[in-house]
């Protein structure tokens, strides 16, 4: 029961009516009202039931009768201590002994052998049960009764108690000393409290000092300000004083600056979905093969979540660490519809009222999963670089977005995230074979050769225990503000969004994937080579016919220039839209054979291509010429029986990175049409299962394609071919006899 649960009416206590401060003046409970008096002399008489159902009627602080001094809150249960609580119950339940007979309070609850003879309220007063309560706390053990609290409880006492549980509860059966008033530092002037704000901006400013040289500065700006007549504190209570106003000083520097700035808006209240997303990136706990080599490896898994719903959007599975390409992906799942796999059942297709699933498989083109989609209004990250260049900012731009790094020493600012991963590991990754665990001392004996599953199987895996595990799971500690209490999932709180938000369907279009890509700016199209990026020529006789030479049409900031995207996964091709009928256009390499294709390779690999010609002192004026040095990096230029020996594990992890960044580009990449099949995640696998047979024979066609071109070139016409053996004998006689030298007669 709270203190502002009964009105205390007893003459001379105070109610404060609308502002107004009101003293009782006497009591008519025989005719239900009572006669107040203000301070000025006014009188005033109410009832009883106009101060109980008056809303802004309450105890005046300013009597005793409030329990409560000026300027300090009401004690409540919470403020005592698990121990101190309890005795304040056991008193109660003494309390409700004497006033009902019962412990509990309540005749339909007796307990074992109540009521007893001296409490029944049916045969005794309250004056004598009282008398025996007293009789029989007095015949307690004494040190039995110290330890409870009860050695010196009287007749009066037991009234005393009684008065305050009427009025407070179970707070007014505790001892006052148990919640005794804090006097704070009376040593601490305003004069010192300013010179311990101003020595906190300064030593925030410069570099880290000890607690004796904050102990120096602050008496040296006591001194110079207000002169030596002023006391300061010891050292002792300064030291008190500082720990409890700013905290421990075991942070760095920098990081306790960055703490300390301003924050704009306060407390951001997530109310709907989609209006914060966390992104993370950790290395998956799951040793796995790679499918092109079978060898080892371990992938970082970098995953979207819903702060709202706490659903998980989207994820991704990276052989290599996650670049801005890789995020900038990321968010263009969270605003695409889950394509169903193909053995998922009717239980994981989209299961949301308000919207049926024949709607948005209209409008996706394939039938999509049971997993939310929207379009992101602020991303939360980490302070990781992937997050931080100007690639992510057009990104932002580009999806409407904001991306909004947590602040340093502030882990609440992604802590649904990071609590993803350990409940992720702790239901998912730890039944799975190849578990690494969280440290290297609680790893298997053997985790390599544990691992049995493919980055494809996992990532199917992973897929599938989102959308039929994880978004029908009870969210435990995260239910919604509006229902605290109740039991939720993140599908039944998307559910929810919809009556009260609604759902917006924006589901992007296929040119999305272009604009999400990092952007090049050409001057000119070269009228023999086409265009340069990073280091390599692409172009395409067909798409730049009409712009040979000539300089774009735009104007701006890049006035004159052409706009080029670029996949950092795959360099084998980048990306043109024409600028009449506005459509997407591939370029290809000019290094690239016109017959065959060349394996994959990404940014890592043309930085290695041009750091090798250049040390092996060759001056290419073409890209056709860098191609051997392309191949033999790739996949040497071996017999295929020997791949295996002759190539070091490392290598192979590099050229399986580079197939499953480009089989990840592939996915990524618009279908002709603008369609998507169903089966589009499951491309990834397809593309990515290349086995080592394969990937050798696609180098070796590649280099065959090339040497054939080579030749081609410089022999314009195809020459004679030599007679079979023994044709010459089919157009003399076998038999005649050659004649001798010095013969001169005619044949």
């Amino acid at each position: 029961m709270s203190r502002a649960a009964v009105l205390d009416l007893s003459p001379g206590a105070g109610l404060m009516i609308d502002g107004v401060a009101w003293a009782v003046e006497r009591r008519k409970p025989h005719l239900g009202r009572v006669r107040l008096v203000a301070d000025g002399g006014a009188r005033r008489e109410v009832s009883f039931r106009f101060l109980a159902n008056h809303p802004n009627c309450h105890p005046s602080s300013m009597t005793a009768a409030a329990g409560a001094s000026r300027g300090r809150q009401p004690a409540v249960p919470g403020d005592l201590d698990p121990s101190r609580r309890d005795l304040a119950a056991l008193r109660m339940a003494h309390l409700l002994e004497v006033a009902t007979g019962f412990r509990s309070g309540d005749r339909m609850r007796p307990g074992p052998g109540e009521p007893k003879s001296e409490y029944d309220p049916d045969a005794t007063t309250l004056t004598e049960r009282r008398r025996a309560k007293a009789a029989e706390l007095q015949a307690l053990d004494r040190e039995q009764a110290r330890l409870l609290g009860l050695d010196r409880v009287g007749y009066r006492t037991l009234i005393r108690w009684e008065n305050d549980r009427r009025r407070y509860g179970l707070i007014g059966c505790a001892d006052e000393r148990w919640l005794r008033p804090r006097t704070g530092h009376p040593s601490l002037t305003p004069q010192v409290r300013e010179a311990i704000l101003a020595v906190r901006e300064e030593t925030l400013h410069g570099a880290k000092v000890s607690m004796r040289t904050v102990d120096v500065k602050i008496r040296q700006y006591v001194r110079e300000r207000f002169g030596e007549d002023v006391a300061v504190p010891g050292y002792d209570t300064l030291r008190r004083v500082w720990r409890e106003w700013f905290g421990s000083s075991g942070a760095r520097q920098r990081y306790a600056r960055s703490v300390e700035l301003p924050v704009s808006g306060g407390h951001v209240m997530v109310h709907r979905p989609g209006q914060v997303v966390a992104l993370d990136t950790t290395v998956l706990p799951v040793m796995m093969r790679e499918t092109v080599f079978g060898d080892p490896v371990k992938v970082h898994l970098t995953l979207a979540l819903d702060v709202y719903t706490h659903s998980l959007t989207a994820f991704r599975l990276t052989l290599v660490s996650d670049t801005s390409v890789d995020v900038a992906m990321l968010l263009r799942d969270v605003m695409m519809p889950l394509p169903m796999r193909a053995d998922w059942g009717e239980e994981m297709v989209w299961p949301y009222p308000g919207l049926p699933a024949a709607v948005v498989a209209d409008f996706a083109g394939y039938q999509v999963a049971g997993l939310p989609f929207f379009a992101p209004e602020t991303v939360t990250t980490d302070h990781g670089p992937v997050y931080r260049n100007h690639h992510l900012v057009e990104v932002q731009r580009v999806i409407g977005c904001n991306i909004l790094p947590a602040r340093v020493l502030k882990p609440t600012d992604k802590a649904a995230c990071e609590r993803a991963f350990g409940v992720i590991r702790s239901l998912l990754f730890e039944k799975l074979t190849g578990y690494t665990g969280v440290d290297v001392a609680d790893a298997g004996a053997d985790p390599e050769g544990d691992a049995v599953l493919t980055v494809a199987e996992m990532e199917h895996v992973i897929a599938t225990w989102i959308v039929g595990t994880w978004q029908n799971r009870i969210l435990g500690e995260c239910s919604p503000h509006w229902d605290p209490g109740g039991r939720h999932s993140p599908n039944t709180l998307f559910a929810a969004s919809f009556a009260q938000a609604g759902f917006s369907m924006n589901i992007p279009s296929p040119e999305l994937f272009y604009e999400l890509l990092p952007v090049h700016y050409v001057g000119r199209i070269d009228p023999k080579r086409g265009v340069k990026i990073k280091g390599l020529w692409y172009d395409d006789p067909k798409v730049l016919a009409d712009y040979r030479g000539q300089r774009s049409t735009r104007g701006g900031k890049h006035a004159g220039e052409w706009v080029i995207r670029r996949d950092p996964r795959d360099r084998r091709a980048v990306y043109f839209q024409d600028p009449l009928s506005h459509a997407w256009q591939t370029l290809p390499w000019t290094g690239l054979p016109e017959v065959g294709n060349a394996p994959a390779f990404g940014d890592a690999r043309v930085r290695e291509l041009m750091k090798k010609a250049k040390a092996c002192g060759l001056t290419p004026k073409t890209d056709a010429e860098l191609l051997p040095v392309l191949l033999e990096l790739i996949g040497s230029a071996v017999p295929v029986d020997r791949w295996p020996t002759q190539m070091s594990a490392a290598q192979r992890r590099d050229h399986a990175r580079e197939e499953a960044q480009a089989a990840a580009a592939a996915v990524d990449r618009p279908k002709t049409g603008g369609e998507v099949p169903a089966d589009a995640q499951d491309d990834v696998g397809k593309a990515v299962a290349l086995r080592w047979p394969e990937r050798a024979r696609r180098t070796q066609q590649a280099l065959d394609a090339e040497r054939r071109r080579r030749r081609e070139s410089v022999v314009r016409s195809t020459p004679k071919p030599p007679p079979p053996l023994g044709s010459s004998y089919l157009k003399r006689n076998v038999f005649l006899l050659a004649r001798d030298e010095g013969d001169e007669r005619d044949d």
